[in-house]
């Protein structure tokens, strides 16, 4: 039998919708209740925004303002397993003293803090968390990510929250958890706020180029490619034969240029030489060319060439609603099934649920087998997981993280020969230190919080053998390697599943294990390329900037963490493990929003409705405040405050002479904001209830931010090699049972004989026998 559904109520707003379309991913239902006028998305972009985020759930109209409308939410709520609560004051009366439920409340800026309420949209939340200081060119203005990366970023982890906090009735009652979009934006940065914590500097916004490895955006003949020199020896020599064979090495020839800390010194004459050969190719072809020889490159596709994608029309992602194609769901599930169909409810479609006399088609709280509290009860959602990590670089660390955090005893498998290649990079080792050391790169001590090291040489036989019996008592085996190791190393899915008939694997591939570009070798950039996100970062379609930081990474990594954690309870419920085969293109793809819906050309920091929305210079160098006017009551406060209260006469959007009043509003605002202070321009605002706020780079998160300070959100932690420095925080907030940075970072190797009692019972005698052999090397 499957899992029986859980039944989750969504008050929406646009920092938990997403979480609810990805829960009817899941197979869960999701009851939408609406205003008696219905949902706001049901009048954007001609009905696309609700057909996109709210097909395949469920619908009830009530107002909770009225005794009637509360009666009817608490009716809803004492059949439900979870809340999913994105209203600004909560729904506190109705579910209060509901002790079955978890509450999961999803806010721009979290329950606690100085700015606990303030105004935020996605423009301002991208701006306070960091993710717009990262993104742009160094000389011009911060660039926003487009289709509302920010909520995305809150609505993964809203969904992995819900599933966290119904995890941990098994050892008590129901909590309030607390996911602050400001939050989950800071914890997915990639090194954005890692290089001032470790090296005391603040990057500039990269351009086009990636801050610490040799990829960025690149032109071909007919548009844009993503890619680069790659991340090992072997692709930087099949570069160089690609270039000779076709005469266009230039110097890129001469022996100096096989020292990678060379090319690094002078990256800049290095991917102009590769800029000049790409130009005259079709982006397509020159991608192509490319992946046959193994390298990174992908042509940036535009919404239109999404449908046509093979690799993603073989894989079945999209799904259909109503006669439209939209995107699909980050990964199949259960077992391999994918939801291809959906259906849009209408208003109040479900009404009779709000009838306490209903009968209740899902497994109540009240089913469920729930223990004594105990002292269990305080302890992290993922207690007494055990995760065998095989994962490096970014996408899986980041994923292992996740688990780690709310307590899983993650168990990462690395070698002297093949230590995870953050250890040692020369690119991507932030430290203060020697890049010699291993265990003193700030990228890798960050992802590897909470984690413990083994070192095992699995070229060996008897490093293989080491390998099974650690599969044999795990839970869940997490990969991000291409889409043939495992099976090379005699441990694909049907293997693993005869070692441990109930495992839980996740993979991570690029491209996913099937499909015409299953052997594809990908990388964030290449991935966001593909996935039509860096097609659309930029001012214009002839102005591309694109997205260069690891935000594809960032992104697969919550997404599998969300998989492993709805595995594990599909496990508990039928006894059946299973292969998770994640595309990391998949992933990042199901982020995109209405772009099939309501396809856009790139239009920087603009909304299509919202006026003004965007990023104005301040005071001080490189300062800038972002802001969002989303009614007229917002329009006419923001022009009290600048000042032109005149200008509040006209309406922004509908008329001729409203959309000149806009233009100028905004050349008004821009006029005010560069003779203010970027914090006191946005706390002016805000205290009139206009989105507004400064736009922080890394040390502004670390030293300034009031909120981020009241949370705690960066935690001190000691390291045995690196010394003490700040980590980032958690942003899913339980209250019961609470995650944390528990431990540092694992030295190299450091648990190994430990791990190997502990999970293998692997005695001393043979322990030494095996470091004698330099198995355990």
């Amino acid at each position: 039998m499957d899992a029986p559904a859980l039944r989750v109520v969504e008050l929406s707003s646009p920092f938990t919708r997403f979480a609810g379309r990805l829960l009817v991913g899941l197979g869960h239902e999701v009851v939408l209740v609406e205003p008696p006028e219905g949902d706001a998305t049901r009048r954007e972009l001609d009905g696309a925004a609700f057909t996109h985020w709210h097909a395949g759930k469920r619908s009830v109209t009530l107002d909770p303002a009225t005794p009637e409308g509360a009666t009817g939410l608490r009716r809803l709520l004492e059949g439900a397993d979870a809340l999913l609560d994105g209203t600004a004051d909560g729904a506190a009366p109705a579910a209060s003293d509901l002790d079955h439920l978890v509450h999961v409340r999803v806010t721009p800026f979290g329950l606690v803090g100085p700015r606990s309420d303030w105004q935020g949209t996605d423009l301002v939340v991208a701006a306070l968390g960091g993710m717009l200081a990262q993104v742009g060119d160094p000389d011009g203005p911060p660039l926003r990510l487009p289709e509302n990366q920010a909520e995305h970023l809150a609505g993964v982890n809203a969904a992995i929250a819900v599933l966290l906090g119904l995890r941990a009735l098994r050892h008590g009652p129901g909590q309030l958890v607390d996911v602050s979009a400001q939050a989950c934006v800071a914890a997915a940065l990639e090194s954005g706020t890692l290089a001032y914590v470790h090296e005391d500097r603040v990057p500039p916004r990269p351009g086009r180029v990636h801050p610490l490895v040799a990829h960025g955006l690149f032109r071909a003949a007919d548009g844009h490619l993503g890619g680069g020199l790659g991340g090992n020896p072997r692709m930087w020599d099949a570069l160089l034969r690609w270039l000779r064979e076709e005469g266009a090495e230039a110097d890129l020839g001469e022996p100096r240029w096989q020292d990678p800390v060379e090319r690094k010194n002078h990256q800049e004459h290095v991917l102009k030489v590769v800029q000049e050969f790409a130009v005259s190719w079709p982006k397509a072809d020159f991608a192509e060319q490319a992946q046959a020889r193994k390298l990174p490159w992908a042509a940036v596709d535009l919404p239109r060439d999404l449908p046509d994608n093979p690799q993603l029309v073989a894989r079945g992602f999209f799904t259909h609603v109503e006669g439209r194609t939209d995107l699909g769901f980050p990964f199949a599930f259960p077992e391999g099934r994918r939801v291809t169909e959906l259906t849009v409810p209408a208003p109040g479609e479900a009404q009779a649920l709000l009838d306490a006399r209903c009968e209740v088609t899902v497994t109540t709280p009240a089913t469920r087998e729930v223990t004594a509290p105990s002292t269990s009860a305080s302890r992290p959602a993922l207690d007494g997981v055990r995760v065998l990590d095989l994962t490096w670089v970014l996408a899986g660390p980041y994923c292992t993280k996740i688990l780690a955090d709310h307590g899983a005893d993650v168990v990462k498998i690395e070698s002297a020969g093949r230590p995870d290649p953050t250890r040692f990079a020369p690119s991507m080792h932030l430290s203060r230190g020697t890049h010699a050391d291993p265990d003193t790169n700030g990228y890798f001590n960050e992802v590897n919080r909470n984690k413990r090291s083994v070192t095992l040489d699995t070229r060996s036989a008897d490093g293989i053998a080491v390998l099974r019996e650690l599969v044999a008592s795990c839970d869940v085996l997490v990969e991000n390697f291409s889409s043939t190791v495992m099976k090379k190393l005699g441990l694909g899915y049907d293997a693993l599943r005869e070692i441990n008939p109930d495992i839980v694997y996740v993979s991570m591939s690029g491209m996913g294990h099937t499909g015409p570009r299953e052997g594809w070798v990908s990388y964030a950039d290449t991935v966001s390329a593909s996935a039509g996100l860096t097609g659309l970062t930029g001012w214009g379609p002839d102005d591309v900037v694109g997205v260069v930081y690891g935000h594809g990474d960032l992104v697969a990594g919550l997404q599998a963490a969300l998989a492993t954690v709805a595995a594990l309870e599909y496990r508990d419920a039928t006894g059946r493990g299973q292969h998770v085969d994640l595309s990391q293109l998949e992933a990042l793809a199901a982020h995109m929003g209405t772009i099939l819906l309501s396809p856009s050309d790139p239009v920087g920091n603009a909304h299509p409705s919202w006026s003004p929305h965007g990023v104005y210079r301040c005071l001080g160098p490189d300062r800038w405040l972002a802001v969002s006017v989303r009614t007229e009551a917002e329009r006419k406060a923001l022009c009290e405050v600048i000042g032109r209260a005149e200008l509040a006469d006209d309406e922004p959007t509908r008329t001729a002479a409203g959309r000149r009043a806009s233009a100028l509003v905004d050349e008004a605002l821009g006029a005010w904001a560069r003779t203010m202070p970027a914090d006191a321009a946005a706390e002016l605002l805000q205290e009139r209830g206009v989105p507004a706020g400064a736009v922080q780079d890394g040390r502004d998160l670390v030293e300034q931010d009031p909120q981020l300070r009241a949370q705690g959100f960066y935690v001190r932690r000691e390291h045995p090699a690196a010394g003490a420095f700040l980590h980032e925080g958690l942003p899913i907030r339980l209250t019961r049972t609470p995650g944390g940075i528990r431990t540092h970072a694992p030295l190299l190797g450091a648990d190994t004989d430990t791990v190997l009692r502990e999970w293998a019972g692997i005695p001393a005698e043979r322990l030494g026998r095996l470091r004698a052999a330099g198995v355990l090397d």
